[in-house]
């Protein structure tokens, strides 16, 4: 069972990493969260690691801290929720935000998870309410515009990440913009997050 990965980054997006190490590349399915904290291209990444067997795939999940990984495992514990929904929840929100949502019964909050509908928010309320005392919440930071100037490359990975959590692109397009525009001098994870708000 594979719990950690060091290695160089061969390759990086906002929901995947691909890391060398020992000749090996592995490829590492990964939150928002921790790729803004990935290192350039040749850099050591240091990785907690999720591994996931099914019948026809054995894949790897990737985390930063292990409050963020400690948190996915249980959120795939939850009956309707597997890997890729936990993984888009801790994309979407910063993992304090989403323990405190949890545990206050913000099903508003949670609703705004892509995958996620009003029963399965329920059961994540049931089900882990009482389960997150070992996550230590505050662990990770918070949480015409159809036409306008060319994307920059920030712009493109956003767009990119918001494509791969199931968005349409003119739709990803525009919530970019509009995340942009509120938050101006927003880094990558805010202005993902604000993203995933408007995009719905």
């Amino acid at each position: 069972m594979i719990a950690h990965l060091r290695g160089s980054v061969l390759e990086k997006h906002p929901n995947l990493v691909i890391v060398e190490t020992g000749g090996v590349g592995y490829e590492v399915h990964i939150p928002v969260s921790t790729f803004t904290r990935l290192p350039d291209l040749g850099g050591e990444a240091k990785l907690r690691i999720h591994m996931h067997v099914r019948e026809d795939a054995m894949l790897l999940y990737g985390f930063h801290t292990p409050e963020e990984k400690l948190l996915f495992e249980k959120l795939i514990t939850v009956s309707g929720i597997g890997p890729k929904v936990a993984l888009t929840a801790l994309s979407g929100i910063a993992p304090a935000a989403l323990v405190q949502a949890i545990r206050a019964g913000d099903l508003v909050q949670l609703t705004r998870i892509p995958g996620v509908g009003k029963k399965t928010a329920e059961r994540m309320v049931v089900e882990l309410r009482d389960k997150l005392d070992l996550i230590i919440a505050g662990s990770t930071a918070p949480v015409s515009l159809d036409k306008g100037p060319l994307l920059s490359e920030l712009d493109l990975d956003l767009i990119s990440a918001l494509v791969n959590l199931g968005s349409q692109r003119p739709a990803a397009e525009i919530a970019v913009r509009k995340a942009r525009a509120a938050l101006p001098d927003g880094d990558f994870e805010k202005l993902f997050r604000k993203a995933m708000e408007l995009v719905r």
